[in-house]
């Protein structure tokens, strides 16, 4: 049985409130994508009046759809599991092959990140939303670890190449860890998550993927799971999940940088007022400034 756990705390939800849409994914009623159409039809209230597109929602304000009260699902659920070949990354049940079908868990999960669906490996699924941005934005630097297949034996350029960053989907990619394991195999370890991007940078090298399994998320490991089998992380997993995510950013990179570049003013500003300050004092009792 799943142990009920809490949700990770995310200390400015309580002073900016959580995304209508957000809420309403987190209250386990749909995605929010399916929650905006809601918000658009009018079928969501917050304290009796009718939310917005981009609503907030803050701590002891009351929330309805359809004329329900919600409530935020309190127990955590937060799986590894053990993606097969041919199993895809998707909430969208009309996809016949969908990882939520297939998993037949029991409660609303949605996948964090993606694995296509000619790879293996781990892939961690939860109900909570709050972590799934922090784990998955480049710019914070988590790591995901692969092993290999390559239909042709491997170079020293190519792994050169393979680390230095490749030119794919209009970008270069971020230099990467990675180190030869057999005559046509290697692992790698990357810190971003583009469309296809382990196969994209073999191609621009004219090397053929076999196989891809990723057998690492950050500290989580894919371990001794089979195919098709899931796990709840341990309590020391969540521990220190918990303790890796406090530094982590979960806003776009537009607004993070946005975010420093204000604050970087604001104590630039401070510096200044500071110095005129003391430039003021200096002048009122005629010291001299060196």
């Amino acid at each position: 049985m799943a142990e009920k756990r809490k949700k990770f705390e995310v200390p400015e939800q309580k002073e900016n409130g959580v995304r209508i849409n957000k809420y309403l994914g987190d209250a386990g009623v749909c995605s929010r994508r399916e929650a905006d159409k809601y918000i658009e039809q009018g079928k969501v209230t917050i304290d009796g009046k009718v939310a917005e597109m981009g609503s907030r929602v803050f701590p002891g304000q009351k929330v309805t759809f359809n004329g329900r009260e919600l409530k935020k699902q309190e127990e955590q659920v937060l799986i590894a599991f053990y993606k097969p070949v041919g199993i895809v990354c998707t909430t969208d049940t009309r996809e016949p092959d969908n990882v939520i079908d297939f998993l037949n868990y029991g409660k609303r999960i949605y996948p964090i990140g993606r694995l296509d669906k000619d790879s293996e490996g781990l892939l961690l699924l939860t109900n909570d939303g709050d972590i799934v941005n922090k784990i998955l934005r480049a710019g914070n630097h988590h790591e995901k670890e692969y092993l290999v297949t390559v239909n042709k034996p491997i170079t020293p350029e190519f792994l050169k190449g393979m680390a230095g960053g490749v030119p794919i989907l209009d970008t270069v990619t971020k230099p990467c860890k990675i180190e030869p394991t057999g005559k046509c195999s290697f692992k790698i370890i990357l810190t971003q998550g583009l469309n296809r991007q382990i196969r994209r940078m073999c191609e621009y090298f004219d090397y053929r993927v076999l196989s891809l399994k990723r057998v690492r998320i950050m500290h989580i490991q894919l371990g001794h799971l089979k195919p098709g089998t899931y796990r709840n992380l341990s309590a020391g997993e969540l521990e220190r999940l918990q303790n890796v995510l406090k530094n982590s950013s979960g806003l776009p990179a537009a607004v993070e940088k946005q975010r420093k570049r204000e604050q970087q003013a604001k104590a630039a500003n401070s510096k200044e007022v500071q110095s005129n300050g003391k430039k003021t004092e200096n002048r009122r009792t005629g010291r001299t400034v060196k």
